[in-house]
């Protein structure tokens, strides 16, 4: 298994997961920022090593489905895709569009019921 299918695979675990908990919203959210850091973290590291790289669309996927959080850490922690464009761009595209997403079901919904359900 690859790298980058082994980084979606987890990412499909954190998911199936978090469906198995009292509030599984709020377990999605743990997880999948803890599975950011650790991924960003990851693609450091085989980044000194000359190793075989995360691809920067599947970083920009992990901030996306709510990990941004978990990117945001994982890039000053590891001083990592601080500084390289275009990914710097698309990821703060990435961060106010899952923040306006969140904005739209928090107007759809309220704030009880979205992270209860």
């Amino acid at each position: 298994m690859n790298l980058n299918r082994f980084c979606y695979f987890l990412l499909a675990l954190a998911a199936a997961g978090s469906l198995f908990t009292p509030h599984p919203w709020v377990m999605w959210l743990l997880l999948v920022n803890m599975l950011t850091v650790v991924v960003y973290g990851g693609d450091k590291m085989a980044a000194r090593k000359a190793w075989r790289r995360v691809p920067e669309f599947t970083l920009l996927m992990f901030g996306l489905v709510g990990g941004w959080p978990g990117a945001i850490a994982g890039q000053q922690l590891f001083r990592h895709k601080t500084q390289k464009q275009p990914f710097k761009t698309y990821f703060i595209v990435s961060v106010i569009l899952n923040i306006s997403v969140l904005v739209a079901f928090y107007q759809l919904y309220p704030f009880s019921s979205f992270f209860t359900s």
